[in-house]
């Protein structure tokens, strides 16, 4: 198939190379931001073909442009279109065969070449659209992260995150116009800082400070009880850790969090990794409340929640790659509908903690295989002046893959 979607990312200068113009002069629509087509028009006034610009939601522009379809279509962008850019938002309703795209430098690449910062070393993110939260999951002593930036309110917004979360010490650069006649930059300490003017088209820079801050930092399972809301229905940091060893998360990959309580084991599935998606199935409104407490305090502010009881509730939800079921599990038709809509080679973990659960669970490996596993953790803790064993309550852990079924 002959692309006739041409994605062109530019510099801030709009300087356009050869291919570029042989494309939009070939073109039938020029689709872009107010500042792509503006320069556009300052640098190549020759250029007739007729322009669109991005409306608010985007989707109405999309259909627009899909009414264009195998007709010559030039889209400009910043930098590298996919780099949290519009092809990434396209790719997702025009197939990859029927495009191609053409990148700038990316504000990042720039970013780290003007900051001497090695570019596997840093963090990065987006903040155009999304929930400031989102920079929470991404602090940790010494971290250098590159963000772009929403608007000139961006800077003040994350000053006062981070101080708000003890890294009042990170040093903020802000990078405007990077590769433009009028790029600039300045930096100041979070804890100090003064909302200088800024242009609103810049990316900013972390630096964080070399010591640790707090427990809440690492990203392996096992963050301590202390960091969640919760009013009892906590799965224990040790217990955890075993659960989400179990559970085995990886990029991209779906869990169903059934009966999820406070949210802990879906906040630190995600915690593993961006890409790591979780649903947390709750019916109790003050846990609801809870899950989007902890959810947005530990930085994965897009933890899917869901109001309901299982199984009711699991209709028509997304197909999970993994599921954990952390209550409910004899009620009747809870496990039967996880197990149906868990992909095949998919995972599925099951605490018990009650006599009636552990039962559930030893007849369920009996038919369906897998491991069952005896979970039982002492913590020290002072009787008057001295310190002895206290036994947390023993939990029964069921792992079962589908394709095991026998």
């Amino acid at each position: 198939m002959t692309p006739w979607l041409n994605i062109l990312g530019i510099s801030d200068r709009g300087t356009l190379s050869s291919i570029h113009l042989t494309l939009l002069t070939q073109t039938t629509l020029i689709i872009g931001g107010d500042r792509h087509l503006n320069l556009l028009r300052q640098n190549n006034p020759t250029l007739t073909a007729p322009t669109l610009r991005w409306s608010t939601p985007i989707q109405d522009s999309i259909t627009e442009l899909l009414t264009h379809r195998h007709r010559p279509v030039c889209i400009l962008a910043s930098g590298d279109p996919l780099c949290y850019g519009i092809a990434s938002t396209l790719l997702k309703q025009i197939p990859f065969e029927e495009m191609q795209i053409i990148p700038h430098l990316s504000a990042f690449t720039l970013a780290s070449a003007r900051l001497g910062w090695s570019y596997p070393d840093i963090e990065t993110l987006s903040l155009c659209g999304r929930d400031l939260n989102l920079l929470r999951a991404v602090l940790y002593p010494n971290a250098k992260v590159l963000i772009l930036s929403a608007d000139r309110n961006t800077p003040h917004a994350v000053a006062k995150l981070l101080t708000h979360c003890g890294y009042g010490e990170t040093q903020l650069t802000i990078l405007e116009h990077l590769d433009g006649p009028t790029e600039r930059q300045f930096s100041q300490r979070a804890d100090q800082w003064t909302e200088p003017d800024c242009a609103q088209l810049h990316t900013l820079a972390l630096h964080c400070p070399p010591h640790p801050i707090s427990a809440l930092t690492h990203r392996s399972p096992g963050l301590p009880d202390l960091a969640y809301q919760h009013d009892g229905q906590l799965t224990k940091s040790e217990v955890r850790s075993l659960t989400l060893a179990a559970l085995a998360p990886y990029p991209g990959a779906l869990l169903w969090d059934v009966g999820a309580g406070c949210g802990s084991i879906s906040i630190e599935w995600m915690r593993t990794h961006p890409r790591c998606r979780s649903i947390a199935l709750e019916s109790h409104p003050a846990r609801l409340q809870s899950i989007a407490h902890n959810a947005h305090t530990l930085g994965v502010p897009n933890l899917e929640i869901k109001n309901g009881r299982a199984p009711e509730s699991l209709q028509d939800l997304p197909q999970p790659d993994v599921i954990f079921i952390g209550g409910g599990l004899t009620r009747s038709g809870v496990f039967e509908t996880c197990w149906d809509a868990l992909r095949l080679g998919g995972r599925l973990v099951a605490n018990g903690v009650t006599l009636e659960s552990e039962s559930k669970l030893f007849e369920l490996q009996q038919r369906y295989g897998g491991q069952l596993t005896r979970i039982s953790i002492q913590r020290a803790e002072p009787i008057g002046s001295f310190l002895g064993w206290k036994s947390l309550s023993p939990i029964t852990q069921w792992i079962v893959e589908k394709d095991e079924i026998v």
